[in-house]
């Protein structure tokens, strides 16, 4: 049963962070006692030190390194903030509480740990990130954004006064916005052999109303455009969790590729971080060649769409198998497509026609 595998997970996530956060206190605490100063050292996130790396299909960060010290005169401020925010980590995780990246801001207030803007603490929250090597999500910080997720799964939260609490996904027709108490839920049953992500909202609607989630035996989710990372973060956990596979649906253009491509391989930006990639996902279309196989409706690609399609030529993430083919075809043809372009043959064929073809097509990537 997954329930006693996810609530296993979720506490040894939860002890683990605790051992990391307290074993950085007890080191500044050891090094003051000696008589030292204490220091940070963790991998430099600059541009120079992102490399890509084939192994994992992933950009990671490089041997560089930069250190936080309290003896040098310019590096006593985000030390201080760095060290403080560590605490602050230490006492939402205890606490079962949650922050949002603003709230964070806000409270250093309350301690006189005062940062210039929120700019300003979004990026210690960043270097404490690189530092433990750990997601925000992790130390329950999470971001505003939101996007939804509808299927037979059902939870049980462990945020404080709902711990026990159980829900089934499928209990309301809007879906449930993928927030913190639904991130650190556990994971008790379902019938679900697959995740089908999609990027628009209409779609998720269009799934849910045609029962995709019964009909393919599917958890479904809205990644609202570029999946926000408590979405990935929640992929990552059906696809590892419940040994689900991940299938993803963009729009026909570029940016739908990439939209796909950082749920599967990451970001440049969270090059420092693993637990927010699926490497085994599949992304399914709406491919430039699917436009041309469905005659699909479209429109003209812009200079900025040709241009990010250049751009992504060159990403070594997108130089082989189906991602290249792709590029190669959409600079070729010129146009690109939506998802509700299907609704040309009917409100039902991407479910009944075109998602049951990508699914047997799937088989094959």
């Amino acid at each position: 049963m997954p329930s006693k595998d996810s609530k296993n997970l979720v506490k040894a996530r939860k002890q683990e962070l605790l051992a990391l956060l307290r074993q950085l206190g007890k080191n500044t605490y050891d090094e003051v006692n000696e008589g030292k100063f204490p220091q940070f050292v963790f991998p430099s996130r600059s541009v120079s030190n992102i490399v890509y790396d084939p192994r994992v299909k992933q950009y990671v960060l490089g041997k560089n390194n930069v250190k936080r010290s309290a003896g040098n005169i310019k590096h006593i401020r985000p030390f201080t903030q760095l060290l403080w925010l560590a605490y602050f980590a230490d006492k939402l995780v205890t606490e079962g509480k949650t922050s949002t990246l603003r709230d964070v801001y806000y409270s250093s207030q309350a301690d006189n740990m005062e940062f210039v803007d929120q700019s300003e603490s979004d990026e210690i929250i960043t270097d404490l990130e690189a530092l433990l090597t750990k997601a925000r999500e992790d130390f329950m910080v999470y971001p505003e954004d939101r996007s939804e997720i509808f299927g037979d799964l059902t939870i049980e939260y462990t945020v404080p006064g709902y711990e026990g609490q159980r829900l089934n996904l499928s209990s309301h027709p809007d879906g449930y916005a993928i927030g913190p108490s639904l991130s650190t839920s556990q994971f008790v049953e379902t019938s679900a052999e697959m995740v089908i992500a999609v990027e628009k909202g209409g779609i998720f609607t269009r799934f849910v109303q045609e029962k995709v989630h019964k009909k393919y035996k599917a958890i479904i989710i809205d990644t609202n455009g570029q999946a926000p990372r408590s979405t990935r973060f929640m992929l990552k956990r059906l696809n590892k969790e419940l040994n689900l596979p991940v299938y993803l649906m963009t729009d026909g253009d570029v940016y739908g590729e990439h939209i796909a491509m950082v749920v599967i391989s990451g970001s440049a930006n969270a090059a420092h971080l693993r637990e927010l990639t699926v490497p085994t996902a599949k992304w399914v279309g709406v491919w430039a060649s699917d436009i041309v196989k469905y005659k699909l409706p479209t429109d003209p690609m812009t200079e900025a769409d040709i241009k990010r399609a250049q751009e992504l030529k060159k990403d070594p993430r997108y130089t082989a198998g189906v991602w290249q083919r792709e590029l190669d075809i959409y600079l070729k043809i010129k146009r690109k497509s939506e998802l509700e372009a299907f609704s040309k043959y009917g409100l039902t064929f991407i479910v009944d026609n075109y998602l049951k073809e990508k699914m047997q097509e799937a088989k094959s990537l």
